[in-house]
């Protein structure tokens, strides 16, 4: 008899380490750079070189190391994410409009957080649940920061 949650735990593993190693090995390769990646042309081409020069793409790919990890520890895996989520939602827009271009690799990625965040949907609960009566803002409270 085949056991659903067995093959779910490992179906979750097996993205929770495929989306962690992939961000971790392509935000070290940033600063190492022992992958060959050609830059990009025309518009996307001009959107890197700004993201590059400004600084910008250097802090992303420490966030994209820093998620990496996240997910491969498991414990910190809700984290990673929360941390990884925009920058999936950034690379899938950027070859949406700046390439134009179906990019397979970016879909796979998108499928991965999107599985990941439904597997852990239970950390994100409260996020997305109503407040009760008793627990909006009142005046007197902090939230006018």
């Amino acid at each position: 008899m085949i056991n659903t949650q067995s093959i779910m735990k490992n179906a979750i593993l097996a993205a929770r380490l495929l989306l962690g190693i992939a961000f971790v090995v392509f935000g070290i390769n940033f600063w190492l750079k022992f992958l060959s990646i050609p830059p990009p042309s025309g518009l996307a081409g001009q959107f890197m070189g700004a993201l590059y020069t400004s600084g910008f793409l250097a802090v992303v790919k420490g966030l994209e190391v820093a998620g990496g990890l996240a997910l491969i520890s498991k414990r910190f895996a809700p984290v990673g994410l929360v941390i990884l989520g925009p920058i999936v939602a950034n690379i899938v827009l950027y070859h949406v409009f700046l390439t134009k271009a179906f990019d397979p690799v970016a879909a796979f990625v998108l499928v991965l957080e999107v599985f990941l965040i439904w597997a852990y949907r239970k950390n994100f609960a409260a996020v997305f649940a109503a407040p009760k009566a008793s627990e909006h803002l009142t005046s007197t409270d902090d939230a006018s920061c």
